[in-house]
Parts: structure tokens; C-alpha cells; sequence
């Protein structure tokens, strides 16, 4: 049931190399810093979730935003009512957002295309609306919902000692406070365990279905398969991938606000599994990574830095590139986001790592001879 075939092994290997050395090959982008970094593992485990929906059956979502809030409140209660443990937060998150999805989907799968897509987005701004009004006594509206030191916590007064100190509790893991590099290996296990997860469901029978029913649903019915049960199961399994994602985020930083329930987020996940590539194992952590970088890093650059960048050059280019270049970094990062998207859609509908693959067939297949030289086949 956990064996991977080997090529699968190698490269959850891989994945997991990459990701636990983040704080190394981060270092000379300027990310290397634990907050960063934990926001890199928890939206990739968002956009891996949002793929198997997306990507093994062709339904597209605009309303994932929904199950993130769900895990995000349902953490932070379990932290005032229950345990600043993590792991009963994780557990109820990823549960209550299973629940929710299977409501919703079982309503919007009712339709296809266009319309599941306005059916998924309608019922995610009906849950913003409700979180940031109707339902202030569970998410305290726009002031987001948080932790106070007189909470209940009524596991923790049954079986452990309060936090000392006059500062707010914070989550903890077997006794270790989960925050710096400790919150960031925690959500990369969890990044690791999710990517697992993922590429067992994409090498199962029940995979190979969900890309029947993305090939040709149409057909699928007419053979007598019942498709329903595997649209509604791939959208309740993403729904919960999105719970664990909202979850950590409380975990990382222990609120929950309406604002990540918000059309935006869903947009977001939307436009980073469709930047790494749709329907791909290593895709949706690639163009999570990259707009995660963007929206940190890159949206940080200024005229300062870009005149330091540039400092090399003769004065008048100097200054010339400096004012051009500025148009696309800072504030308008959204402006270099947008272009590349744009390219990617255009030249590589397969995202970024269509483009990787190309690169790889077109310099693998050439078989050079010792000396050098393409081997070329005899003329018939």
C-alpha cells in the first residue's frame, strides 16, 4: 500500500532533498528565512490538493479559498477550546474541511465547465461573507479570530501545566514551540507526507479513472461507469489538502481572518498550478514557490537596490535601465507576474515544467558520436 514504484522513490528522494535544504539554496535568493519558507511549504501543499482536482479531472475550482478559512478557524478553535498541540488542530482542520467539501461538491458537481467553476466560486464568497458578518460569534468578522490567555484549553489544564510567562501560549509540538526553523521542518514533513500522498493517488486506479473522466467524461457514462463518486471524492480530497494548508497557516501564526477566504486566494492557487504546470506531480510546488517569492521578495526590490544592481554600468544607462526596470519590480511585481504568465500560457500551455521537459528531450536525444558529431542515419 506506502511502496512506490522506483522511479517514484527516486524522485519523492529528490522532493524531499530539495525541500529540507531550502535554508541553503535559499540563502542566495534572499529567502532563507524561517516565516518565508514555511509560506513556500504550506502553499504547495495547497496547490498540490488544488492539482488533483484541477489536474487528474479537469474541474476547475474558484472556490478552494473556502476549505483553506475552514482549516485556518477550525485550527485556532482547537487552540482555544482544546490543546495548543498541533497535531488535534491538523487532525480537526483537515476533517472539518473534508466535510465542508463534500457539501459543496456534492451540490456544484451537479454541473460541468463553466458552470461547477461560478458554483464553486459562488459558495466561497457566501462562506466570506458569512465568516467576515453573519457568523461573528464563531470568527470574530474582520477583526479575525485569536488566541487569548484566559481561553479554556481544557485539555491543556487536564494534563499539562499553563505556559509561563505574561505573553499568549503558542502551538507546540511534543513540547517544542512550533515557530522558526521547528514551524518550517514541521510544515516540509507535512510537504513531503502530502507529495507522497499525491503520487500515490496519480499512479492508482482510482487516478487513472479521474484522467479517464478529465479524457472524456461523456464516454465513461456511456460505458456504465459511474463517475460521480470519483469527481465528488478528487474535490472532498483537495478540499482537505486545502484544511491542511489553512491549518498550518494558524499553526505558523496563530489567527484565522476572513480575508483567506477570500475569491483572491482561489484565484491564486488557480494561477500556480497552472504556472508549474496542470496535472503534474512537481508543477504546482514549482509555481507555488515562484509566486510565493514574487509576492515576498521580489515585490520588496526598490530604486535603491536596482541602483546598487546596475551600479556597474556608465551613468546615463545606469539611470536609464534603473527607471525601466522599476516599472516591473516593487509595487509592480504584479505587472512581471502577469507577463510571464501570459508567456507561459501562450508558448508553454504545459507550464514551466513542459518547457523543463522540452529542454530535456531536445539535448537528450542527440546521440553524439566520440568525436563530437551528431551520429546521422544512412540514406535510403
Amino acid at each position: 500500500m506506502l511502496s512506490l514504484s522506483r522511479k517514484d522513490l527516486i524522485s519523492l528522494a529528490l522532493f524531499a532533498v530539495v525541500v529540507l535544504t531550502m535554508p541553503i539554496w535559499l540563502a542566495p535568493l534572499g529567502a532563507a528565512y524561517p516565516g518565508l519558507m514555511q509560506k513556500f511549504a504550506i502553499y504547495a501543499i495547497f496547490a498540490i490538493g488544488f492539482n488533483i482536482l484541477f489536474g487528474l479531472t479537469g474541474y476547475l475550482s474558484f472556490g478552494h479559498a473556502a476549505f483553506l478559512g475552514v482549516g485556518s478557524y477550525t485550527a485556532v478553535w482547537s487552540f482555544k477550546l482544546l490543546t495548543m498541540s498541533v497535531i488535534p488542530a491538523v487532525i480537526l482542520a483537515v476533517i472539518m474541511a473534508g466535510l465542508f467539501a463534500l457539501v459543496i461538491g456534492y451540490f456544484s458537481l451537479r454541473r460541468s465547465g463553466i458552470y461547477f467553476s461560478i458554483l464553486t466560486l459562488a459558495f466561497a464568497q457566501m462562506c466570506y461573507s458569512l465568516a467576515y458578518s453573519v457568523l461573528t460569534p464563531i470568527t470574530n468578522g474582520e477583526t479575525g479570530l485569536l488566541l487569548v490567555r484566559n481561553d479554556p484549553r481544557v485539555l491543556d489544564a487536564l494534563f499539562s501545566t499553563p505556559q509561563a510567562g505574561a505573553g499568549l501560549p503558542t502551538p507546540t509540538l511534543l513540547g517544542m514551540h512550533v515557530n522558526g526553523y521547528v514551524g518550517f521542518y514541521f510544515c516540509a514533513a507535512l510537504l513531503i507526507a502530502s507529495f507522497f500522498v499525491s503520487q500515490k493517488i496519480f499512479a492508482s486506479p482510482f487516478g487513472l479513472a479521474l484522467r479517464g473522466i478529465k479524457s472524456n467524461q461523456t464516454r465513461m457514462n456511456y460505458t456504465g461507469f459511474n463517475t460521480k463518486p470519483y469527481t465528488l471524492a478528487a474535490f472532498v480530497i483537495s478540499g482537505m489538502f486545502a484544511g491542511l494548508a489553512g491549518a498550518l497557516l494558524s499553526v505558523t501564526d496563530p489567527l484565522a481572518g476572513a480575508e483567506r477566504m477570500k475569491w483572491t486566494e482561489s484565484g491564486n492557487v488557480v494561477l500556480m498550478t497552472i504556472l508549474g504546470g496542470v496535472g503534474t506531480l512537481y508543477g504546482p510546488v514549482i509555481g507555488a514557490w515562484i509566486i510565493k517569492y514574487f509576492e515576498n521578495i521580489f515585490s520588496a526590490f526598490n530604486e535603491t537596490i536596482l541602483h546598487r544592481f546596475f551600479d556597474f554600468l556608465p551613468d546615463g544607462v545606469d539611470t536609464f535601465l534603473v527607471t525601466v526596470t522599476s516599472k516591473f519590480v516593487g509595487e509592480g511585481w504584479h505587472l512581471t507576474l502577469g507577463l510571464m504568465f501570459v508567456l507561459i500560457v501562450v508558448f508553454l500551455p504545459g507550464g514551466i515544467v513542459e518547457g523543463v521537459q522540452r529542454l530535456v528531450r531536445r539535448f537528450g536525444s542527440r546521440d553524439r558520436s566520440p568525436g563530437g558529431k551528431l551520429k546521422t542515419q544512412p540514406a535510403e
